[in-house]
């Protein structure tokens, strides 16, 4: 129609590059190379395909550089950082005794529901070992304390009950912490206990069985201190 304006129409010179470069790129890819000859681009310059830059990252398989504070102290780090973690899910606030006289952490916890007070505490004692493989079989697991550590525990009565956690680690420092997008591991778990009245039967030390349907998480932290604030034992 007179006066209504229209596409110019395609030139087979700009048909023959794009064809060119398309060709050029898929030859490129099938081959898996990356030094293809450039093709012509829309002015007759040559069109150079853009070339990955080498990035700062570390290979995935280098082994970083780790400390050289000793294994058992990293362990109670460690442990240290599972504790906070269960108690801040659990709503618990935590203090540290000075000295720390054979108890490591006072664990607190508030609820209009405790009958004893409006908030409860407890004492706990954190032991970790790597000498104990992950999923322990049987109900129960053992583990060695020395008579003084065993003899604060197990005595009763007492006005602040008292339990003992215990972490099992791998071996290695490698594999003892996973991160990705979506959660953080902790390898591998802590079970807990409560020792009141438990006797000392070893000259120096003495072993106790761990339950290990009794994992301390966030949820078993919140049923032993609803059991403290009605008045009962862990």
């Amino acid at each position: 129609m007179p006066g209504r304006w229209r596409d110019p129409p395609a030139r087979i010179g700009d048909t023959r590059a794009v064809c060119t470069v398309r060709n050029a790129v898929t030859t490129q890819v099938r081959d898996g190379r990356t030094d293809a000859p450039s093709s012509p681009g829309r002015h007759g310059e040559p069109m150079a395909l853009t070339q990955p830059e080498h990035g700062g990252l570390l290979p995935q398989q280098a082994t970083p550089l780790r400390g050289a504070l000793a294994t058992t102290a990293c362990m109670e780090t460690l442990q240290v950082g599972y504790l906070h973690a269960v108690a801040a899910a659990a709503g618990c606030s935590l203090s540290q005794p000075f000295p720390d006289n054979g108890i490591d952490w006072h664990v607190s916890h508030s609820a209009p529901g405790h009958t004893v007070d409006d908030e409860v505490t407890i004492k706990v004692q954190l032991k970790c070992t790597y000498q104990i493989p992950p999923h322990p079989p049987g109900p129960t697991f053992s583990f060695t304390l020395d008579n003084d550590h065993l003899m604060k525990l197990a005595r009763t009565p007492v006005s602040v009950h008292k339990i003992l956690v215990v972490m099992i680690v791998p071996r290695t420092r490698e594999e003892w912490l996973r991160a990705g997008h979506d959660r953080l591991d902790l390898r591998h778990c802590c079970y807990w206990t409560n020792l009141a009245g438990h006797p000392v039967t070893g000259r120096r030390r003495t072993t106790v069985r761990i339950p290990t349907n009794r994992i301390f998480d966030d949820r078993a932290l919140c049923e032993i201190m609803t059991r403290v604030g009605a008045g009962g034992r862990p």
